[in-house]
């Protein structure tokens, strides 16, 4: 395999498709099918043929805006179509080459305005178990311009030119991570993908995975090289079925045609990947319980240093990225590091894929240059508030991150103003919140996942979340006293300042921040044993956490 013969698959790809009038994508994401798009599709099929019109009918996967759906686009025209069902099939197949369906049209101009779209740029247009419309929209030509014209110091210049950050949520500098490997002793190193996606809410990752597999690979394959690797192994969560049948599929189709496997593209580089499955511990999000997982072992984490980059998966130098941060690395490649580094803002750079939930209108996928005020994501890309309520807060980072007031959506969205803030930029789950929401339930929420999702390795996060989440029960219920609230933030310091790992050291974060910016709510349920948003019942017994 060489550029040429990539050329010539994509050739023939765009000779295929040029044998159809039009091409007609139907979103296959979880959030569509669910909804009845394998049927709508089945249901466009049957129209064409009885049509007579030459119409290629694509599965593709997320299309952005999951609460519309399920959404069909048809290409040459770009007509979004949402909120479409089986019973449609006829008149959007009758109306090509016409006027669109009115009805059924998707006006959401500036919900993707705003967007840029760089690690979902195949997002609904591509069938994800095809390699050859991967290939097509230059897919693994980056894997081969590294392998033929650059050395692996040279991808990691370009990769620590582009100033990009890891994605999955500490924002340690990839190209860093990526040097510290490559200059790791040792006669064996592997890369990992970390696809362990556990944050209540979050689905960025997921979506990736299912909707453009080849892209990680094709990732995964060239930090492969630029560090020295010849083995993968892509970390996915078991309740994500979809992603791991569809990665599976990717990984054969890669190694048939020689894109994985020993001596790539004719070249002396060898690499391949497997896959490894999560049994659903959050934990195992962390990189040494991830580590401990593949092993065999159980997924609890272990103090560091050493850290992984040195002495990772079975004692040798590891990469860790996940699963966003590997998609990143061919268009970067493709482009160059200043074409990278030339979005964002000052020290946070490039773009971030956002699962966008909550009390919002526009819930789904959303990819957008950092630096965005907070407010332009919430109010024009989310579509704001629905229901005649107004905005309260955003929860961003996962059970790790913090909640943000309605005074601060003129913040931009970086890792640095992010943790200014009192919260975290995570994997990039955003969580809104009306006048309907207690925080302090919501804290408690939060802090009950990290307490339930705590391996019990260390103390300080095993008995501190527990306390703390009792803490949280009494003074939602009333029955907690002024100096619980104390004994609440006494708590928070040792369990931020003392836990072993990642989990426990920023799972006060959610009660820091609504005790800074929601401090009134605590006091209301203690003092006046009142509930503002009308959530929590007072005096309710409390179940003591031991």
């Amino acid at each position: 395999m060489n550029i040429e013969e990539l050329e010539q698959i994509a050739e023939g790809v765009r000779q295929e498709n040029a044998q159809y009038d039009y091409e007609v994508n139907v979103c296959m994401d979880l959030a569509c099918a669910s909804q009845g798009a394998d049927k709508l599709r089945e249901a466009l099929v049957q129209a064409a043929e009885a049509s007579g019109k030459k119409v290629l009918i694509r599965r593709t996967g997320c299309m952005g805006p999951c609460s519309h759906g399920p959404l069909i686009r048809v290409d040459h025209a770009d007509t979004l179509y949402r909120k479409v069902n089986a019973g449609h099939a006829e008149s959007i197949v009758n109306s090509l080459g016409g006027e669109p369906v009115p009805e059924l049209q998707c006006d959401l101009n500036e919900h993707f305005g705003s967007q840029v779209r760089v690690v979902l740029e195949n997002a609904g247009y591509i069938d994800p178990e095809k390699i050859e419309d991967y290939i097509a929209r230059d897919g693994y030509k980056a894997l081969l311009t590294v392998l033929t014209e650059m050395t692996p110091a040279g991808v990691v210049h370009r990769i620590t030119e582009s100033k990009l950050r890891g994605r999955g949520g500490a924002g340690y500098p990839t190209g860093l991570k990526w040097g510290t490997v490559a200059k790791a002793s040792g006669d064996m190193k592997y890369v990992v993908c970390n696809g362990d996606e556990g944050d209540p809410g979050a689905f960025m990752d997921r979506s990736v995975m299912e909707g453009d597999p080849h892209r990680v690979i094709e990732g995964m394959a060239i930090a492969g090289y630029a560090v020295g690797a010849k083995k993968g192994f892509i970390y996915v969560r078991a309740e994500y079925p979809v992603a791991v049948s569809r990665l599976t599929t990717a990984l054969r189709e890669a190694r048939r045609r020689g894109l994985l496997g020993n001596d790539i593209c004719g070249t002396p580089f060898s690499f391949d990947i497997e896959i490894r499955l999560g049994a659903g511990a959050f934990v195992c999000g962390e990189e040494t319980a991830l580590i401990a997982s593949i092993e065999g072992k159980r997924g609890t984490p272990k103090p560091r240093p050493p850290y992984p980059a040195v002495s990772g998966l079975w004692s040798k130098p590891t990469l860790i990225n996940n699963v966003e941060t590997f998609a990143n690395i061919a268009p970067i490649i493709r482009n160059g590091g200043k074409w990278f580094a030339n979005m964002g803002s000052e020290r946070s750079k490039g773009t971030k894929v956002f699962a966008l939930t909550g009390r919002i209108s526009n819930t789904g996928l959303i990819e957008v240059p950092l630096g965005i005020k907070l407010r332009k994501i919430i109010e024009v890309i989310g579509g704001g508030v629905p229901g005649g309520h107004t905005f309260k807060a955003v929860q961003t980072g996962g059970p790790s991150g913090g909640c943000i007031p309605a005074e601060m959506l003129d913040i931009g969205v970086s890792y640095d103003a992010l943790m200014a803030a009192g919260s975290i930029m995570g994997s990039g789950g955003m969580i809104v919140m009306d006048d309907t929401s207690c925080m302090v339930n919501v804290a408690r929420f939060f802090i009950e996942f990290c307490m339930t999702e705590s391996c019990g390795k260390c103390i300080p996060c095993r008995a501190g979340t527990a306390q703390m989440y009792t803490l949280l029960t009494r003074i939602c219920n009333g029955t907690a006293t002024m100096d619980d609230l104390e004994l609440l933030e006494n708590l928070c310091s040792t369990v931020k300042e003392a836990s072993l790992c990642g989990l426990g050291q920023t799972a006060p974060n959610p009660v820091l921040s609504t005790l800074k910016y929601f401090r009134n709510e605590y006091i209301e349920h203690i003092v006046n044993k009142r509930c503002p948003a009308g959530v929590c019942s007072m005096e309710t017994p409390v179940e003591v956490l031991a």
